[in-house]
């Protein structure tokens, strides 16, 4: 079992900057993979990036490819999301999810993940 909470999330200006952080619980954060998903106002929850255990293997949405990047600090059972070139269509709450080891379908698909946070809001003004 691991308990997620995302943090950093805010309001930002179209070109702004944003990092958000999901802490986790539980002594086994390095052996899980972790992702990030986003929800719009009636929307579906969609993919929006993971990492393996290692950091090693990261994986973006096409929509946030090259302005989005995931990392983790396995020793601060942390996974970040750095945002740059930021614009009103990435305003959604984001949530983070865990899967121990690999999500259990494919990684873009929300049921293949186990464990999710509240999520924290993102809002980016034009």
């Amino acid at each position: 079992q691991v308990q997620l909470a995302e943090s950093g999330g805010g309001l930002v200006q179209a070109g702004g900057s944003l990092r958000l952080s999901c802490a986790a619980s539980g002594r086994t954060f390095s052996t899980y993979s972790m992702g990030w998903f986003r929800q719009a106002p009636g929307k579906e929850r969609e993919f929006v990036s993971s990492i393996n255990w290692s950091g090693g293997s990261t994986y973006y949405a096409d929509s946030v490819k090259g302005r989005f990047t995931i990392s983790r600090g396995n020793a601060k059972n942390t996974v970040y999301l750095q945002m740059n070139s930021l614009k009103p269509e990435d305003t959604a709450v984001y949530y983070c999810a865990a899967a121990a080891p690999v999500p259990r379908g494919s990684y873009y698909v929300r049921d293949s993940w186990d464990y999710w946070g509240q999520g924290t809001q993102v809002t980016v003004s034009s």
